[in-house]
């Protein structure tokens, strides 16, 4: 089985989209952003409950207290894994360069406000994971949304190794749980991908 011929212009922005992590310093509008946001509101969710929930973070100040605050986490966390020095510094910067350099930071969060309780621990977790599905599906459609309109934007999921901190530093709500930030801006560079073929990726039954 050979590469499908993706012919439709859906399947050609899906195939088309990169992670882009350089940026432009031009900034993006709100009209865009909210735009981007408006495709992420119409994703699917779990009992039609929407529990995403999206900070947008502009402040320069502030994008540069949240990526030094979870750089700090990561270098406790790698010091704990006991790599060299120079190697947890160059993960810290990078990271920091990366939340820093972007126009744009959206951070995609779930809520449980309005999912459904469970006396047991079993359907309780799989609650919970209906809800980080539906966010992540939100965050989909928010990927190809920048994509169509001319941003970059790349996932990032190191919230999840440092909720509190997020939290704290953007004030989120209590019940926002941090699952992802999405840098976003207009594109400093081109990227390119390949995938493994679907034949290893799939069966027939």
């Amino acid at each position: 089985m050979g590469d499908i011929k993706l012919q439709s212009p859906l399947l050609e922005l899906l195939r088309s989209r990169r992670s882009i992590r350089q940026y432009r310093a031009d900034n993006v509008s709100r009209a865009v952003i909210e735009n981007v946001l408006e495709a992420a509101r119409w994703s699917p969710s779990a009992h039609n409950r929407q529990p995403w929930r999206f900070a947008v973070v502009e402040s320069d100040g502030l994008k540069t207290r949240l990526a030094v605050a979870m750089a700090a986490r990561l270098r406790h966390d790698l010091a704990q894994d006991g790599l060299p020095a120079d190697v947890i510094e160059a993960d810290v910067s990078r990271s920091i360069r990366r939340v820093t350099s972007a126009p744009v930071l959206i951070v995609l969060c779930l809520t449980m406000a309005d999912m459904d309780s469970y006396p047991d621990r079993r359907r309780s977790e799989l609650e919970y994971l209906m809800a980080v599905q539906s966010a992540a599906m939100a965050g989909q459609n928010l990927l190809l949304a920048a994509h169509d309109a001319g941003l970059g934007a790349c996932w990032m999921c190191a919230p999840l190794f440092c909720p509190d901190v997020v939290r704290d530093v953007i004030q989120l709500p209590a019940d926002w749980q941090p699952q992802s930030l999405i840098t976003l801006g207009y594109p400093a560079e081109s990227r390119e991908k390949t995938r493994r073929p679907l034949k290893e990726m799939m069966l027939w039954r």
